[in-house]
């Protein structure tokens, strides 16, 4: 075992490369024309790469070269390592020209689009991707993005954030409820009826109903699973009006709940290494939050 881990500390690309390159050149001299190196070097990375690997890789004759059975093999998994190492520099390359905002339940709210048009125009060599993740940090503490949008409860204290803006509460609840013919419900109301939670990336919590009278609970995994359970009417519940806004089904409507405290909007980035793009992120999401406020109702 030890052996073996020796021999593979010694790898590295260019054995690799120069044996994808003679394979595919034909021959040790155009391999060395295509690496850019001479034709001595391509020889002792190939017989450093022989002695590492314990088995001869090439057939070599004054007019052709040819691989083994074990070069064969050896070939195979080149490619695959040669690729990824391509692939690794070129990720890294372009970490800053692509940026990754991660939500748990919905991005912007009604705000999505315009966010990503108005990004696309003003930042045309920055990608922006939003992405959903279950996890309470929107993926951010998974390193799956570089901010997150945060709505749930949650400690800020070991991330940099800042609050971009507010949304309304909404009840969510099927289409045929009788609730579903008003336009607004009173959150002591929904202490009578069941109500659907997810404890990991929602924002509802029992503080809502502070007094003795509190809805019966069914807790769910994730919001396509809490939209089910809702659309079977056994179950209602209270979410931001961003989650009306991207996830309008069939069999769920989504009703004002007129006296229940607003949810605030994070974003929530690393205190190291924040990605260059940030503080426009975070200036455009507050514009976006601050006009719609001032938008006429409908």
């Amino acid at each position: 075992m030890d052996t073996h881990r020796g021999a593979a500390a010694g790898l590295e690309l260019r054995h690799l490369r120069c044996l994808t390159a003679v394979i595919d050149a034909g021959s040790f001299t155009d391999a060395a024309i295509e690496l850019g190196v001479s034709q001595a070097a391509v020889s002792r990375n190939l017989l450093a790469l022989e002695k590492i690997l314990g088995v001869r890789l090439l057939h070599r004759t004054s007019r052709a070269v040819a691989p083994t059975p074990a070069g064969v093999q050896v070939l195979a998994r080149a490619r695959l390592l040669l690729s990824g190492a391509d692939e690794l520099v070129n990720e890294a390359a372009a970490g800053h020209a692509r940026l990754h905002i991660g939500h748990a339940w919905s991005a912007f709210g009604r705000h999505t689009t315009e966010f990503q048009r108005r990004w696309h125009r003003s930042h045309p060599g920055t990608e922006l991707r939003l992405i959903r993740h279950n996890a309470p940090t929107g993926g951010l503490a998974e390193g799956l993005c570089d901010i997150a949008v945060i709505r749930a409860p949650l400690d800020l204290k070991s991330w940099s954030h800042a609050l971009v803006g507010h949304e309304r509460r909404v009840l969510a609840l099927a289409s045929d409820d009788p609730w579903a013919r008003r336009r607004s419900v009173r959150i002591d109301e929904i202490a009578t009826r069941t109500l659907a939670i997810d404890r990991r990336t929602g924002t509802t919590t029992m503080n809502l109903w502070p007094g003795t009278a509190q809805p019966v609970v069914e807790y769910t995994h994730d919001i396509d699973d809490w939209l089910a359970a809702i659309a079977t009417g056994r179950c209602v519940g209270v979410t931001p009006q961003a989650t009306a806004a991207q996830y309008r089904r069939d069999g769920i409507t989504y009703r004002s709940v007129r006296d229940a405290a607003p949810v605030p909007v994070h974003l929530m980035w690393r205190h190291q290494d924040a990605h260059p793009a940030t503080h426009a992120a975070v200036a455009l999401a507050i514009e976006l939050y601050r006009d719609g406020v001032r938008a006429p109702a409908g």
